[in-house]
This record gives structure tokens, sequence and C-alpha cells, in this order.
């Protein structure tokens, strides 16, 4: 029984330090989209009207997006 369990720590160290390095591999796929150009998209507003984002907005604002998961939702 105490060789079972030892061979089970065994295997999962050892998955481990297979997997840990190519996580931080990952990590530095990641790609920066801090000061990147948009696409051309259109949402709705709040005033029920479409907002088209190129038309209205691009070159006369800076644009800040932001997501909240869950927001307004009965989470």
């Amino acid at each position: 029984m105490r060789r079972q369990k030892f061979r089970r720590w065994i295997y999962l160290l050892f998955i481990f330090l297979i997997l840990a390095p190519l996580s931080s591999v990952d990590a530095k796929k990641k790609v920066e989209l801090v000061g990147r150009e948009t696409l051309n998209f259109t949402l709705p507003s709040t005033q029920d009207r479409l907002i088209n984002y190129a038309d209205e907005y691009y070159g006369k604002h800076f644009l800040i997006i932001t997501f909240f998961p869950a927001a307004f939702t009965p989470v």
C-alpha cells in the first residue's frame, strides 16, 4: 500500500516536472495588445442606437476596451 502511494507521488512529480516548462513557453508567446490598432466594429449603445467606431471615434478619441465577466448576471 505504501509503495503504491509512493509510486503515485513519483508519477505526479514527474508529470509536473515535464509540464512546468511548457507553461512558461506558452506564457512567452503572449501577444501584447496595448497600443495596437483595432478592427472596425459596431456596437449597440445605451441610447438604443448603433455606434460605428471607425466613423465616429477613430482618430478623434482614445479607446479603452474593458470586459466585466459575469457583470449584471445572477452568478
